[in-house]
């Protein structure tokens, strides 16, 4: 599986890809290089994984250095485009470089359970925040070839489809994601996937109706803020000088008000 996904990946160029996307930004296109190279060493090593399972050792040590190999690749590609701006990542921490104003937001494998345990959910998440507002995301899910992006005022996408939150307008037709323990059981229909990244763009993309999530990180929801918001959804204050310990709830705009008196103080 793994050699058929590298060949697919191979002939999906960033120009073909998006070829009916008007306009991409030159930071954008350094994300989605950086990731597709990034996504490579994943996609290899996810196929090793099975076997790792039947060891005695065990995955834990292979997946923390894919992690850390996929990780270096991406901050290596944006460092040759972007070698001043700053950079917030899970396995390196913060890295406060000559452009304190602009910082790429990196998270190599978003769901490093499901990729430990061979489940094929997880994603690359890279975001760039300026001047305190995430104003590019992108969500790159590598075993299903599903990249999810979006820019400030320029919309969000789902490869070359435009996409936008659910439409749906009662609590009780709707399907909700979550993932972490929750504090209050709620009178709602949702799942569990393992990935923050990948529930945030499945609500921009109207797969999910809404996420509610707390006791996050900002490089498991940086890319996410901007395609909720472009795709026409609706997020809770988010303050992005901090990075742990973040509350969510994003939704579309329909159903925010609802969601918020049902979930209270969750």
């Amino acid at each position: 599986m793994g050699i058929v996904l590298l060949l697919i990946l191979e002939t999906l160029s960033t120009s073909k890809r998006f070829n009916t996307v008007n306009s991409i930004s030159a930071n954008l296109n350094v994300m989605i290089k950086a990731s597709e190279k990034a996504s490579k060493i994943l996609i290899r090593d996810f196929g090793e994984i099975e076997k790792l399972q039947v060891s005695k050792k065990g995955p834990l040590d292979f997946v923390t250095n894919s992690d850390l190999k996929a990780e270096k690749i991406i901050i290596e590609e944006l460092k040759k485009a972007r070698p001043g701006y700053s950079i917030i990542s899970e396995e390196n921490g913060i890295e406060k470089n000559k452009d304190s104003n602009n910082t790429w937001i990196i998270d190599p494998i978003d769901g490093t359970i499901n990729f430990l345990h061979g489940i094929p959910h997880f994603a690359i998440s890279i975001a760039l925040k300026s001047n305190d507002e995430i104003v590019s995301g992108l969500i790159f899910d590598p075993i299903k070839n599903e990249m999810f992006f979006a820019e400030k005022e320029g919309g969000a996408y789902f490869n070359n489809h435009r996409i936008r939150v659910s439409k749906k307008n009662k609590l009780n037709n709707c399907l909700f994601v979550t993932g972490g323990k929750i504090k209050q059981e709620p009178d709602l229909l949702y799942r569990k996937s393992g990935s923050a990244a990948l529930d945030m763009a499945y609500v921009a993309a109207g797969r999910y109706d809404g996420y509610f999530q707390y006791n996050l990180n900002i490089w498991d929801i940086a890319a996410g803020i901007i395609l909720v918001k472009e795709a026409g959804g609706m997020l809770n204050h988010i303050d992005l000088s901090v990075n742990k310990n973040i509350k969510i709830i994003a939704s579309s705009a329909d159903i925010n008000t609802k969601l918020l008196e049902k979930l209270g103080n969750f």
